[in-house]
């Protein structure tokens, strides 16, 4: 960036250096406080020093609303980024991260993210801690799986996901209430599956926890070790309506096709207490099956009107 940027513009809000070659900002940006738009897209910024030293703590930190640098050779989010508290709009597409780090969460503010045309593998938690977050953009990359915890993203709009490598979407996106649109074309989604029924047998620490929730046998939390109580309260039910059982950590994943739109059938991951819950052979399950069948296609039909789009071909 020129010498005396801030002396000739210091009232600068808008800077466009898209496309110049660029590979370092040099420290003249810091000392611009009115500027809210940054673009940099296509440039060769990534390497040591593409970044001034001290972006988080001037007065840009807190004046930037928008920072684009998709286009260029990053193989990490800079640490910097994640101390623009004001940013509502990160672009990084078509750079080279591999991984979005935990401490995105930082950005309380954002309201758009752009990571498409990367090779980042999976989604952290964390990122389910955007208050604000309405567009999230995550194509073209090559992520397997969603975690359950994206359902807590209540403002999200829009979340697009075609060109990756999912097989399946956790059950709880049904709760994602505000969501318009979802994209999901190039994805092996639509193959169909072979139900994983690799089942570890129960400790005998889950078989007596198991035993403790289903029968409601009473208990203080004077009565046992702390850790024990923790275990506990941390019991997920069964979510096969005949059964009433809970689990631990020993569990069956299986898939179940749900209808969005009176249209498409999505893959989502279920996870039962035992294979009895899933198996043809169990007369508790046979009627189970189409009750646990129904229940999902009306969560479905009650999701439809959520979903304005649902982009698969």
């Amino acid at each position: 960036l020129p010498a005396g940027l801030s002396q000739w513009f210091p009232a600068l809000e808008v800077l466009d250096v898209s496309g110049t070659g660029l590979t370092e900002m040099g420290p003249e940006l810091l000392s611009l406080p009115c500027l809210h738009t940054l673009l940099a897209k296509n440039n060769r910024l990534g390497g040591p020093g593409s970044l001034p030293k001290g972006l988080g703590q001037a007065p840009l930190a807190r004046s930037l609303r928008v920072l684009n640098l998709s286009g260029n050779r990053f193989s990490e989010v800079p640490p910097a980024l994640l101390q623009l508290r004001g940013l509502r709009s990160l672009s990084l597409g078509g750079n080279r991260l591999h991984g979005i780090p935990p401490d995105i969460q930082e950005l309380q503010s954002l309201e758009f993210l752009y990571l498409g045309g990367n090779f980042i593998t999976a989604i952290p938690p964390e990122l389910a801690k955007l208050p604000s977050l309405r567009y999230l953009v995550l194509c073209d990359n090559k992520i397997q799986s969603i975690p359950p915890q994206l359902a807590q993203l209540h403002s999200l709009r829009s979340l697009s996901l075609h060109n990756n490598l999912l097989t399946y979407l956790p059950r709880e996106i049904l709760n994602l209430v505000h969501l318009e649109e979802l994209s999901l074309r190039g994805n092996p989604l639509v193959v169909r599956f072979v139900r994983d029924l690799t089942y570890n047998p129960p400790s005998l620490q889950e078989l007596a926890g198991r035993t403790v929730k289903t029968r409601n046998v009473p208990y203080a939390p004077s009565d046992l070790p702390d850790s024990l109580v923790r275990y506990l309260s941390l019991a997920s039910n069964c979510p096969n309506p005949k059964c009433g059982g809970v689990y631990f950590d020993s569990c069956v994943r299986q898939i179940k096709f749900v209808d969005f739109c009176g249209k498409y059938r999505l893959p989502l991951m279920h996870y039962l207490c035992s294979p009895e819950c899933s198996s043809p052979y169990s007369s508790a399950s046979q009627s189970s099956t189409s009750q646990s069948e129904s229940d999902s296609e009306d969560e479905a039909s009650v999701a439809a009107h959520r979903m304005q789009k649902v982009l698969l071909g």
